[in-house]
């Protein structure tokens, strides 16, 4: 695997009202030895609207001024980012996109044109969906989405998605104790990718389901994805970094 696509979610970057600084240090740990390794790295990060709301209390159930948390928490939570790169010597960038800009040739061109300059400097581009200016049918509406949009588009070898989900279960384990987690999942079925999405963060946009979704995209691409706890990193490093897995689920289109 040459290039990386990450995406974390708000769930994992915040904690009780306030940015969870020791979550996203050991975040940019694990990229910077990536960076080390040779390893290309594209960030694809919630937390916009959360880090937003830990400076001011406005309603994030109205558009208007959850576009206001956007704006506030988009710039602290790229300077978190930045003061934590600063420590490794890495550059690090911000990319706002739309659904609109992966949803034309020539718009799609110009942003992957503008990756490729961003990864050829070794600087760090960090996504997110641009919340503030999208109109409602130009929004992605989740990260998940956005992040496999991301993979594909930009020519990333797998997608890696952080979440408070660490890996993707034989039935929800919050309702039945005898649910096993998926090693690996080489097709999903409607039923699956149907299910009503259960985000379980009020900062949240997905669930499970969006995830899925993610990886149904990918995997008809001929792409992977691999979902694993964003809150105890030693699984996705050592998958990463040692082409080991020792927990979290894979996606991978079967073989025919």
């Amino acid at each position: 695997m040459k290039r990386v696509v990450i995406k974390v979610g708000s769930h994992v970057l915040t904690q009780n009202g306030t940015l969870a600084k020791k979550r996203l240090a050991a975040l940019v740990d694990l990229i910077a030895k990536l960076f080390t390794n040779n390893k290309e790295v594209i960030l694809v990060s919630s937390g916009a609207v959360a880090a937003g709301y830990t400076q001011i209390k406005l309603n994030r159930d109205n558009i208007a001024q959850k576009q206001a948390l956007a704006a506030v928490g988009q710039p602290y939570l790229l300077r978190e980012y930045q003061k934590e790169f600063e420590k490794y010597n890495i550059l690090t960038s911000q990319v706002l996109l739309t659904a609109d800009d992966l949803d034309s040739r020539k718009r799609t061109k110009h942003a992957k044109c503008a990756i490729e300059a961003i990864i050829e400097h070794n600087i760090l581009p960090i996504v997110n969906e641009n919340d503030v200016t999208a109109t409602d049918e130009l929004l992605f509406g989740d990260n998940d989405r956005l992040s496999a949009h991301v993979a594909y588009y930009f020519n990333a070898d797998i997608l890696i998605i952080l979440s408070d989900i660490d890996a993707y279960y034989s039935d929800d384990p919050r309702v039945n104790t005898d649910a096993k987690p998926r090693d690996i999942v080489e097709n999903l079925s409607q039923n699956e990718l149907e299910q009503k999405c259960q985000p379980n963060d009020k900062f949240a946009t997905g669930g499970i389901v969006t995830k899925l979704k993610a990886a149904d995209f990918l995997m008809k691409k001929g792409k992977q994805m691999f979902l694993a706890s964003g809150f105890d990193l030693s699984v996705v490093k050592e998958f990463l970094l040692n082409g080991k897995q020792v927990g979290g689920t894979l996606f991978k289109a079967s073989e025919k």
